[in-house]
């Protein structure tokens, strides 16, 4: 990120950390932070000058909005930054686990060239005529949806209101739907916040209503699943399998079973991790803090 902020001459002064012990020494000496995943609230009372944050996520969890806005310091999230590329990685999950490109990966590491597969059932799939059931109809599941009905899918979509629509989505409901429509679907992809509704939003009870065909598909925050009873359900053979960009630990522990689980694709939570990345957020950044400079009493992606 420093690399790219310097390329801008925005003539500003500034300085970067790459550890929360640095920034705690720091951060008294700080007007405006730049970051997502070494915030910390236990900060703000060493932070006497710190008038504003630019999260670098699109998630706020980690921002306590009555401490902060206490202290008039000012948070802006990343929202709608990584739209494309999350979505792009969530249709990109759902190919995987349609087409078994992890199989395809670990018979080519073990050099055994597969034959063709008799049992229908075992067969790699297609999307068209599949449907997808996307929880949460932001930017990024409205993106998704897009995306989706390009590879002729049905797209059934929960949105905590639904008036505001449904966008691409063939059907749009409430969230008190969601045990109702997971029997449609083929694929079940998580594009909601973290907020203490959707914390475990998908257990046990979920995952019994999934189809043991349908795939999860969690590009949203690890604790929107309850994680031991994805794990159980993925080692009965509840569900076909999951595709997982994030989890509850990360980095994911190497004791954890999802490691092991056949039928789970696991990456590091990189979906919003592009080449344009940091150049998104810079552009955001320097938008807001224009806003700033003219007394403005929003800014953009303000949430405290």
């Amino acid at each position: 990120m420093g690399e790219r902020f310097a390329l801008r001459n925005a003539g500003l002064d500034w300085f970067e950390v790459r550890s929360f012990e640095d920034l705690k020494a720091r951060i008294e000496d700080v007007d405006v932070l730049l970051c997502s995943g070494l915030w910390r609230n236990e900060l703000i009372p060493a932070a006497p000058r710190l008038a504003f944050i630019q999260s670098i996520s699109a998630g706020t969890d980690q921002y306590s909005r009555d401490a902060l806005g206490a202290a008039g310091i000012r948070v802006a999230s990343a929202q709608g930054v990584n739209e494309c590329a999350v979505a792009e990685h969530a249709i990109a999950l759902i190919l995987a686990m349609a087409r078994q490109i992890p199989q395809a990966r670990d018979n080519q590491n073990a050099k055994k060239w597969r034959g063709m597969i008799g049992d229908i059932s075992k067969r790699e799939d297609e999307l068209g005529g599949k449907t997808l059931l996307i929880v949460g109809m932001g930017r990024i599941g409205s993106r998704l949806a897009t995306i989706a009905k390009a590879f002729d899918m049905r797209v059934i979509a929960i949105r905590r209101d639904p008036s505001k629509g449904a966008g691409a989505a063939d059907k749009v409901v409430g969230e008190d739907h969601l045990l109702g429509m997971l029997p449609q679907a083929d694929f079940v992809a998580l594009t909601c916040p973290l907020t203490r509704e959707t914390e475990n939003l998908i257990d046990a009870k979920v995952l019994a209503a999934m189809r043991p065909s349908a795939y999860l598909v969690n590009v949203a925050r690890g604790k929107v699943v309850n994680e031991p009873a994805l794990v159980e359900a993925l080692t009965q053979k509840r569900i076909a399998g999951a595709a997982l960009d994030c989890v509850w630990d990360e980095p994911l522990p190497a004791a954890s079973p999802l490691w092991g689980a056949t039928n789970a694709l696991i990456t590091p939570h990189t979906a919003g991790e592009t080449r344009r990345y940091e150049d998104n957020v810079i552009d955001l950044l320097l938008e807001n803090l224009e806003r700033l400079w003219r007394g403005e009493t929003e800014l953009r992606n303000q949430f405290v």
